[in-house]
């Protein structure tokens, strides 16, 4: 265990990624900064919330530099099936052992899917958060607004600028 956690220390330390792919939703690589990663193929808000838009479904969670920021996910609050969610408003709050955030939605639309493997596993957002950790699934009311979210260059300088801020 504690070569484990040296190794992936290490990897971090020197920004390695693996680009083994494990779904549909990992793409053929991904960009890496510090201790976080931002995927090619998806889109981001500025609020930490990414989008991979596929036909008429847009998968929806938050990234991988946000649940770092975050610590570890104890709970999470989703939506109900069926229920609309808008651009920019809460569709529910992830807990962790440092506090609780509300989730924006980063496009509108109706919510056709939930993962509700996060009622009893809200620590695979931690561990996979653009794989298993994905929290709904909405077909676009509005498909032009992706066109307003980040690419991963754009998502990974914002996320760069803001650390620095802070």
């Amino acid at each position: 265990m504690a070569l484990r956690i040296w190794a992936s220390s290490t990897a971090n330390a020197l920004k390695l990624s693996s680009s083994a792919s494990k779904s549909h939703l990992s793409p053929a690589f991904s960009i890496s900064r510090c201790f976080s990663s931002v995927l090619e193929g998806l889109k981001y808000a500025n609020s930490h919330e990414w989008v991979k838009h596929e036909g008429s479904v847009a998968t929806i969670g938050i990234t991988d530099h946000a649940q770092d920021h975050l610590g570890e996910v104890v709970f999470v609050e989703l939506p109900e099936e069926n229920s609309s969610v808008s651009k920019e408003k809460s569709f529910g709050a992830v807990e962790s052992v440092k506090a609780t955030s509300e989730i924006l939605s980063p496009i509108s639309g109706e919510v056709i899917e939930v993962n509700t493997k996060l009622t009893e596993s809200p620590g695979l957002i931690n561990s996979s958060p653009y794989e298993d950790g994905w929290m709904i699934k909405i077909k676009p009311s509005s498909p032009a607004e992706l066109e307003a979210l980040m690419g991963p260059k754009e998502y990974t300088k914002f996320c760069e600028d803001e650390d620095a801020a802070h």
